[in-house]
């Protein structure tokens, strides 16, 4: 899977405190080997966000996304449930 940032993506990387960035690069290195794995809890989204997926940082951060087609995926934003709103 390859794995571009949006720029809103990347604005809220930049402030994330660094055990939490290192813990999404391990994530997102995860994702770019098996978008199905099953600790990264992947899933799709629903109501105002439906189209888009997300899956799991930690028990509070999440990661949402689109997919451009079977082996690309545009990481949208990163954080806690907030990031739904």
């Amino acid at each position: 899977m390859t794995v571009s940032f949006a720029p809103s993506f990347v604005r809220t990387y930049k402030n994330l405190p660094e055990q939490l960035k290192q813990e999404v690069r391990e994530k997102i290195a995860l994702f770019e080997q098996n978008q199905k794995h099953h600790f990264l809890r992947t899933h799709k989204l629903k109501g105002r966000l439906k189209g888009r997926q997300s899956f799991s940082v930690n028990y509070k951060y999440r990661i949402v996304f689109i997919t451009q087609s079977r082996t690309e995926a545009i990481l949208l934003a990163v954080g806690d449930h907030d990031v739904y709103a």
